[in-house]
C-alpha cells in the first residue's frame, strides 16, 4: 500500500498541474489505491485499461527506441529474480532436503543391516546353532558371536563380557551352558576370522545408523519441529519424503495426507469399485495403534486434518517452534480419550489461543537468544580487529626502532674502528729490545712552527729557477 518513491517522482513529473481533471488508467487495483491515496488521483482499472496494458506489454519493444524484445525478455528475467530474491528468504537450516536423503537412507540401512544379519545368523549357526533361539535381536547376536568366536573356549571367565553385551546374567549363563553341550560342527580358525571380520562390518552398519537416526531427529527439530512433536520425526520424516518437501505437504489437503503412501491400494480400491484404504504412512504412528478397530479411520482422519495443520504451520512460520506441535499432540490424545470414554475434549479455537500465546512467548526468546549471540559474535569481531591494529603498530614500532638501534649499532662500530686504528700503531724495536721510553707527541702549535721553515725554503727554491 505505499507508493515507491520513483514511482512518485515519476508521476509528479508527468501529472498536469490540474490533477482533478486527470484518470489514471492502472493495471493494478492496489497500485491504483495507492495513487488515489498518495497523490489524490482518480484511477481507473479493469476493462479497456486491462486489454490497454496487454498491448503495450506486447508491442513495447516497438514503442520505446532502443530496446530490442531480447533485452525486454532479459529485463522482464531479471526483474523477476529479483523480486523472488527479495521476498524469499533463504536459510540453511531450514532446507529439507537432507531429510529426504536421511531418511532414505535410513530405510536402505534397515533393509541392508536385517539382511546381513541373517547372513551372520546362518554362517556362525553351523557352528553355534543354540545360540539364536537365546539371543534374537540382529545386533546383540553379532556382537555375542564376535565376542564368543569359538564355543569351545568359552569359559566363566568371560561371563562379565557376556553380561556386558545381552545384559542379563541369566542369559550369559544360558549361552555358557549351551556352548558346553552343543551339537554344531567345528570350525577352523581362517573361517572364524572371516566370521568375525563380517560381524564387525554390520555392528559398526548398526552403529552408524544410531548416528544417523540421531542426526534426523536433530534436523527435523530445526525443519519441522511441530510435525515432529505431533507425529513423531520418523513419520514426519517419511511423510515429507514421499510428498518432494516440506511446501509440496503444506499444500496437500487433510484427505491426500491420509492416505498419502496408500495409492497402489486407493486406486485398486477404485478400479474394483471396493473400499478406500482408511490410512497411509501416517498407521506407522502410535494413535492409530492404541485406537480399537471401529475407530481406526476416525482417528487416522483427525490425525490427517491435524498433521496438515503442523506442516503449515512449520512451512509459513519465520520462528519455527514445537508449541504448536505439542498441542497439536494433546488434541488427538483427548480426542482419542473421547472415543474410548466420551470425554468432551477442549475446543480447537481455546487450544489454538494457548499456543499462540505460548508460540509468541517462545518465539520472543529465541529472538533475544539471537540478539545476544550477534552481539557476542560482533564484540568478538571488534576485538579481533583491534588486537589485528595493535599487532600490525607493534611491528611497525619494532621495526623502526631495530632500524635506529642497526644505524646507532653501525656509528658505535665505525668510532670503535677508528679508535683502534689510532691507538693501534707499531712500536720501535732494537735488536729484539723494545724502547721502554716513548717520544711524547709534539702539540699542534709545535708541530705548525715546524713545518712553516720547510715550505719557505721551497718556495724561495721555486722562486730561484723562475
Amino acid at each position: 500500500g505505499v507508493l515507491h518513491e520513483d514511482l512518485r517522482l515519476l508521476l509528479d513529473t508527468a501529472l498536469p498541474p490540474k490533477r482533478k481533471k486527470v484518470v489514471l488508467g492502472v493495471g493494478d487495483a492496489k497500485m491504483g489505491a495507492a495513487v488515489l491515496e498518495e497523490l489524490g488521483v482518480q484511477c481507473q482499472t479493469g476493462g479497456v485499461v486491462a486489454e490497454l496494458m496487454r498491448g503495450i506489454r506486447l508491442h513495447f519493444p516497438a514503442l520505446v527506441r532502443g530496446l530490442t524484445a531480447q533485452s525486454a525478455a532479459k529485463a522482464q528475467l531479471g526483474l523477476g529474480h529479483s523480486y523472488s530474491r527479495a521476498k524469499v528468504k533463504f536459510n540453511v537450516h531450514r532446507v529439507d532436503n537432507m531429510i529426504i536423503q536421511s531418511i532414505s537412507l535410513l530405510d536402505q540401512l534397515d533393509k541392508d543391516i536385517n539382511t546381513f544379519s541373517m547372513r551372520v545368523r546362518e554362517w556362525y549357526g553351523y557352528h553355534f546353532p543354540e545360540l539364536i533361539k537365546i539371543v534374537p535381536e540382529n545386533s546383540m547376536y553379532c556382537r555375542v558371536a564376535k565376542f564368543i568366536g569359538n564355543r569351545r573356549e568359552l569359559s566363566e571367565e568371560s561371563l562379565p563380557g557376556l553380561e556386558e553385551i545381552v545384559m542379563d546374567s541369566a542369559k550369559a549363563q544360558a549361552i555358557l551352558e549351551a556352548s558346553r553341550s552343543s551339537m554344531g560342527m567345528d570350525i577352523s580358525p581362517l573361517d572364524l576370522i572371516n566370521i568375525e571380520s563380517f560381524s564387525r562390518r554390520v555392528i559398526s552398519l548398526s552403529d552408524y545408523r544410531k548416528g544417523l537416526q540421531e542426526y534426523l531427529r536433530s534436523k527435523m527439530s530445526q525443519v519441522a519441529p511441530s510435525l515432529s512433536a505431533l507425529i513423531g520425526e520418523v513419520v514426519g520424516a517419511r511423510l515429507i519424503s514421499h510428498a518432494g518437501s516440506l511446501t509440496n505437504l503444506a499444500k496437500y489437503p487433510a484427505s491426500t495426507v491420509q492416505i498419502l503412501g496408500a495409492e497402489k491400494a486407493l486406486f485398486r480400491a477404485l478400479k474394483t469399485r471396493g473400499n478406500t484404504p482408511k490410512y497411509g504412512l501416517i498407521f506407522h504412528s502410535t494413535f492409530i495403534g492404541r485406537a480399537a478397530a471401529k475407530n481406526k479411520g476416525r482417528i487416522s482422519r483427525y490425525l490427517a486434518n491435524k498433521c496438515t495443520i503442523a506442516s503449515r504451520i512449520d512451512c509459513f512460520s519465520e520462528v519455527p517452534t514445537s508449541v504448536f506441535g505439542d498441542k497439536l499432540r494433546e488434541q488427538v490424545e483427548e480426542r482419542l480419550a473421547f472415543y474410548e470414554t466420551g470425554e468432551p475434549p477442549r475446543k480447537n479455537l481455546e487450544v489454538m489461543k494457548e499456543a499462540v500465546v505460548e508460540a509468541n512467548e517462545v518465539v520472543a526468546e529465541v529472538k533475544r537468544r539471537q540478539e545476544k549471540k550477534e552481539k557476542k559474535r560482533k564484540k568478538r569481531e571488534k576485538r579481533r580487529l583491534e588486537a589485528l591494529a595493535a599487532a600490525a603498530e607493534e611491528t611497525a614500532e619494532n621495526s623502526v626502532m631495530e632500524t635506529e638501534e642497526n644505524d646507532v649499532g653501525a656509528k658505535k662500530k665505525k668510532k670503535k674502528k677508528k679508535q683502534q686504528e689510532s691507538e693501534a700503531e707499531p712500536e720501535p724495536e732494537e735488536n729484539g729490545v723494545e724502547e721502554e721510553e716513548e717520544e711524547e707527541p709534539l702539540p699542534k702549535k709545535k708541530r705548525k712552527v715546524e713545518v712553516e721553515p720547510e715550505e719557505e725554503e721551497e718556495e724561495e727554491k721555486k722562486k730561484k729557477k723562475k
